[in-house]
Formats: C-alpha cells, sequence, structure tokens
C-alpha cells in the first residue's frame, strides 16, 4: 500500500466536508435513483435475508443463510464460492473483476447474530416487522409496502440482525443491481469476505484469509460494514476498533447454601465477597485501579487528536437520550474514552431476587467481566494484570471447581475461567485510497461526516493488519439506537438508504 506524509490529514479531513458542494457521480445517482425507484422491492429482499435464523451456534441456518447469499451474489454478477473449513461456519467469497480498474477493495461484512430470548422480544427475532417509527416513539405495525407506494425515512425494520449486520450486504445487493441496471460498472475490482461466526469471535477467519491470501494479497483497502452511525446521527467512518477480551470469576463460601437465620453474620457471604473485590478494580470515577492497566496503551497521534477536536460536541445530548446524569472519565468525552482500555461488570450471579428470593446465603457468586481493548494492549497481558489484583486482594485462584482439600487450605478462592480475546487494530487516518474513500462517502453523505479514530465495538481487523499491507476501514450504516445484541433490534430505513448511497459512490469512485 501506498504511503504518504502526515501532511495529507488536512486533504482527508477536508474531503469529509466536502461533499455538498461537489457535482454528483453517476455512481451515487444511479444508487439514489435506483432505490427511490425499487425502495418496496430493496426493503421485501432485505426481510426475506431477515427471516432466515441466524444464531452463530446453529450451522444448519447458518449454512442456509450463506446459500441465500452466495445465489443472491451471483444473480449480480459476481463469481461466488461458499468456503468450507471442518468445524467452520461457512464464509461466502466472492470476486467482481473489473477490466481495467486498478484498485482493489476488499469489502468485509458478517451475516451470523447473536443468541435471542424470543420471550423478550415484542415480535418473533426471524419476522420481519416493519413499523412506522420507532416501538419508543410510539411507532405501530403497519405493513411492507407495494411497489409505488412512499415509503417513510423514519419506518423501522425489526429483526436479529437487522442493524448488526444484514443490512449492508442488502445495500450491496441493491447498489450492484443498481449500476447492472443502470448499464454501468463498479470502477474498483471487488472482493467480498462475508463471515458466518463473526458473533462468535470469528474463530475461523484468519484460517479463511490464509485458504485465499493469494488472492487477497492486492487488495488496497479493507473496508468493514459493519456497526452503527454516529451518535448524533451524522454517518461516520471508524479507521479502527477496539479488541475485546475477558473473564468469569467465581468466589466461593459453603459447600451449599445456608440458611440464613441459623448462619447469617457467622457464615462468609460470596456475593458480599464479590463486591468488595470488584469494589477494589475501580474507583467511583471510573478509573480502573489495576496495576499497569493502562500502561501499554499507545499514545494518539496528531492525526488522531485533529479529528478528536473536529468531532461533533455530543455527549451532553447522548446523556440525556439514554438518561445518565455523570458518566464515567468526566470530563473526558465518549470518543475519547474509547481510545483507553475498560473494565466493565457484564452480569452477575448469586442467589435469586424479587419473589423467588429465599432466605440463604448462597454458595457461590460469580462476575463476568468485560475488557475493552485499545491499540498496544495484547488480550493475555491484560487478563494476567486482573488475576494479579486478585490474587492482591487475597484470593487463591482455581481454573476448576475447587475440591474439599482446597478449600480447606485457602480462606479466600476465586475460579477464574478466562475468555478468547483479540488485539485492537487503529489504522493511519491518511493515505491515497483513505482519501478518495472518504471523499466518497463525503458525497454520499452530504458533506457531514464524522470521522472517527476508533469505534467502541470489536471487530477482528488484527487478522487483516497482521496479514496484508493496506487500508482498514470501518464504514457502518446502522442506526446508533438499533438495538444491536438486544431484544427488538432494528433498522432505521433511512439508513438503509444511506448505505445504498454510500456503497454507490464508494464503488464507483474515482
Amino acid at each position: 500500500m501506498r504511503r504518504v506524509r502526515p501532511a495529507l490529514l488536512a486533504t482527508v479531513l477536508l474531503a469529509a466536508t466536502a461533499g455538498a458542494g461537489h457535482a454528483q457521480p453517476d455512481g451515487l445517482a444511479m444508487a439514489r435513483a435506483f432505490r427511490e425507484g425499487h425502495g418496496a422491492r430493496i426493503l421485501a429482499d432485505f426481510a426475506r435475508l431477515l427471516a432466515i435464523p441466524n444464531v452463530a451456534a446453529d450451522s444448519a441456518a447458518i449454512a442456509r443463510n450463506a446459500a441465500f447469499i452466495a445465489d443472491r451474489l451471483r444473480d449480480r454478477g459476481v463469481t461466488v464460492e461458499v468456503l468450507t473449513l471442518p468445524g467452520a461456519a461457512p464464509l461466502v467469497y466472492g470476486e467482481l473483476q473489473i477490466p481495467g480498474a486498478t484498485r482493489t477493495l476488499g469489502l468485509y461484512a458478517h451475516f451470523d447474530g447473536q443468541p435471542v430470548d424470543s420471550a423478550r422480544w415484542t415480535h418473533g427475532p426471524w419476522e420481519p416487522t416493519l413499523y412506522t417509527a420507532a416501538m419508543d416513539a410510539g411507532g405501530r405495525v403497519r405493513p411492507l409496502p407495494e411497489s409505488g407506494d412512499p415509503i417513510d425515512a423514519e419506518w423501522r425494520l425489526y429483526a436479529r440482525s437487522a442493524g448488526d449486520d444484514k443490512a449492508p450486504i442488502a445495500a450491496l445487493l441493491a447498489v450492484l443491481e443498481a449500476l447492472e441496471t443502470a448499464r454501468a460498472a463498479p470502477t474498483s475490482n471487488l472482493v467480498f469476505f462475508l463471515d458466518g461466526e463473526e458473533e462468535a469471535g470469528s474463530p475461523h477467519l484468519g484460517a479463511y484469509l490464509d485458504l485465499r491470501k493469494d488472492r487477497l494479497a492486492d487488495i488496497d483497502a479493507w473496508l468493514f460494514l459493519d456497526g452503527p452511525l454516529h451518535q448524533s446521527g451524522r454517518p461516520q467512518i471508524a479507521f479502527g476498533a477496539r479488541g475485546v477480551t475477558g473473564m468469569q470469576v467465581t468466589i466461593y463460601g459453603a459447600l451449599r447454601s445456608l440458611h440464613s437465620g441459623h448462619y447469617g453474620g457467622w457464615a462468609p457471604v460470596p456475593g458480599q465477597m464479590l463486591a468488595e473485590l470488584l469494589a477494589t478494580m475501580k474507583d467511583s470515577a471510573g478509573t480502573v485501579l489495576v496495576d499497569g492497566f493502562y500502561d501499554s496503551a499507545e499514545p494518539v497521534g496528531a492525526a488522531e487528536r485533529e479529528a478528536l477536536a473536529r468531532l461533533p460536541a455530543w455527549d451532553r445530548e447522548l446523556m440525556e437520550e439514554l438518561g445518565l446524569l455523570r458518566t464515567e472519565g468526566a470530563p473526558a468525552t465518549l470518543a475519547e474514552r474509547l481510545l483507553l482500555p475498560s473494565l466493565t461488570v457484564r452480569g452477575l450471579a448469586s442467589g435469586n431476587v424479587g419473589a423467588r428470593t429465599r432466605n440463604v446465603i448462597p454458595s457461590t457468586a460469580t462476575a463476568a467481566l468485560g475488557v475493552r481493548l485499545v491499540k498496544g494492549n495484547e488480550p493475555d497481558a491484560m487478563l494476567d494484570r486482573l488475576e494479579a489484583h486478585i490474587r492482591r486482594q487475597g484470593y487463591h485462584i482455581v481454573r476448576d471447581e475447587p475440591d474439599l482439600s482446597t478449600r480447606l487450605l485457602y480462606s479466600r478462592i476465586a475460579m477464574v475461567e478466562r475468555e478468547h480475546g483479540y488485539r485492537a487494530v487503529r489504522t493511519p487516518m491518511e493515505g491515497p485510497v483513505v482519501s478518495d474513500l472518504v471523499e466518497a462517502a463525503g458525497r454520499a453523505a452530504m458533506g457531514d461526516l464524522v470521522l472517527l479514530p476508533t469505534l467502541g465495538g470489536s471487530l477482528p481487523l488484527y487478522l487483516f493488519t497482521d496479514r496484508f499491507d493496506a487500508a482498514v476501514l470501518v464504514v457502518p450504516i446502522a442506526n446508533h439506537d438499533n438495538n444491536q445484541h438486544a431484544p427488538d433490534e432494528n433498522l432505521r430505513v433511512g439508513n438503509l438508504w444511506y448505505g445504498v448511497d454510500l456503497y454507490g459512490a464508494i464503488l464507483t469512485m474515482p
């Protein structure tokens, strides 16, 4: 990949705000015209894709998704293979070679989804349901539109993976058909790399990359089509994503649950012990107190600082939206906090509450801890620091349930179950390909584009940066309030339209 002097960043930043004054490129015009004339069919096709169950652990359902997407890509002239490896979910690999093209773009998205608790959904997770607005804004159920019906950008389509991450696939398919209808073609060679197990941590993605490594070496830029727009609603491009790891910690009391009347005030209480342990890890301002937790974080450079200074000041509005009166790390902004590693209590369990509360001292208490990583953090090293902290609080760490002899040797025992993790990536914000991509996205965004140094969520970008000398950018389209990973996940229709426009501009950039 070509490298240039940092001064090019000024050009990149100007490109993000230049869209409104430029002549509309043909690809963008074609994409807009197509979705304005065929919006009902695009939504119907999207709903058909959403109706296929796609929990990552359901191999048969994932295979059905892969076959459906592969067929639709073939319909658009893409050469497609459904790649398989032993024990892995299938991956949809496609190529569209353009005669005379001098640039190759790699397009990554995923079609698997998070597990669901159907009882917590208003409708079935795989029963795509269209609303006139967001449910919490008073939206009402309405049928999918018929051909020629007016379509409101504020409509919401509810289903698992509507926002994460089938929307980019639906938008790509629409753009390819738009260009075909207009007898036009992309200006770059395209490589499609559509993952079927991202929500399971993409354990085989590296092997799949190696399987086609010789055909991926000439890619100039990888575009990760995942994630949400800025919380202000403005379109954004991110130049990295946080890594992720975590652990589950179980604290032990007596061998069995004890009557709180007979033993309360005498027997140790695992829930209280766990609460005390967690309180030593983080102070009330949100600073992590684990020794060395921030030491390996790579400092941000001048380009990132300039981009941070240009971000919209939106924290106050976001706090109001979320009902928050304070935030961790204040007065640092959300974007600034995303450039530091974080420690989160993702879940707590010990006994029952509400109507199921019992007068007992539970025998165990468990916390699920999540660690989001930034560039410079190594997953195992960060978990090592957490374990060292637990030991300093007087705990003996075990990997399996402690037996009686172990319990009688140590007064404080913690079973630690470490999770698989991967590193963060933050790529340079300057370069010729980057400038072209930002300019194209700026046109689709009508000059209202946000450039974010790193996305808050995690993506396996490191698998690509470790193997290829190519720019890696996150190019999201979903609304920030899409209930990602949660019940009633949804996509705002206007965000799907933005995706069609965005890909139309990018696929036909000079």
